[in-house]
């Protein structure tokens, strides 16, 4: 799939507003923040749509982000050679990740440092948290994702709790390889409809080699910033425990 510079840029643009705004983005936004007409992004958001990489709801003139679109950002990010965490004298700068890292390391028992990992990815990103602890899956923060606007439709939240009663299993017996794993809406093993997105960390801890610390949330969000919290959040319980 080729894109223009321009479009690449637009696409992203589109993404990172959305996340922040929730709502449909429009040319006039998007006109004045690249300076060009309305219509040269209309034409360039014409094009996107054709590759399928941007939808237009049917209540609004504005563009949101396809999983394919999504799917095209975070290929990217993860492709980027900068850091996760920025660092100085091998501290964090981001002071989420700070917090992160004070939590898990004033804690004296793996299951304790587990568990407040996972809080601190609760309040920095308005997600649900997740971690797997032997052979339990730890959860906390359902409330806070399902005040995301997202979830005001029932069936958009009871395909979430189908996907949340077979999360422990699937990831028992898929082990997913990967330091950092993400799966964007329909990517997902399990409540494929749901329109959610899971990223999660494997690393070693005394309970397993394939323990798992995560979020879950709606596939419009930070990509940036909460991939770096949970990859984090990964290597500095490794470090710990």
């Amino acid at each position: 799939m080729k894109l223009t510079d321009r479009q690449r840029q637009i696409l992203f643009a589109i993404i990172e507003q959305y996340a922040e705004v929730a709502s449909p983005v429009g040319s006039v936004t998007l006109a004045k923040l690249f300076d060009v007409s309305s219509a040269t992004i209309r034409a360039e958001m014409a094009r996107l749509e054709s590759l399928g990489l941007i939808a237009q709801p049917h209540t609004s003139a504005g563009r949101i982000p396809t999983d394919a679109g999504y799917r095209l950002y975070v290929n990217t990010l993860s492709e980027s050679d900068e850091p996760a965490m920025m660092e100085i004298d091998g501290r964090p700068t981001d002071r989420g990740a700070h917090a992160l890292e004070i939590r898990v390391s004033s804690q004296s028992r793996a299951d304790h440092a587990i568990r407040g990992a996972v809080d601190s990815l609760v309040e920095l990103t308005g997600n649900l948290g997740l971690a797997t602890i032997g052979d339990q899956l730890y959860l906390s923060g359902i409330s806070r994702l399902f005040t995301q606007p997202e979830f005001t439709d029932n069936s958009r939240v009871q395909a979430v709790a189908k996907l949340l009663d077979n999360l422990e299993p699937w990831l028992r017996e898929a082990a997913p390889g990967q330091p950092l794993n993400i799966f964007i809406g329909h990517e997902n093993p399990l409540g494929k409809s749901s329109e959610v997105s899971l990223i999660i960390s494997k690393f070693r801890s005394p309970f397993s080699d394939n323990s798992y610390i995560g979020v879950l949330g709606p596939t419009r969000q930070n990509y940036s910033r909460v991939m770096s919290l949970v990859r984090y959040a990964g290597n500095i319980l490794e470090e710990s425990l």
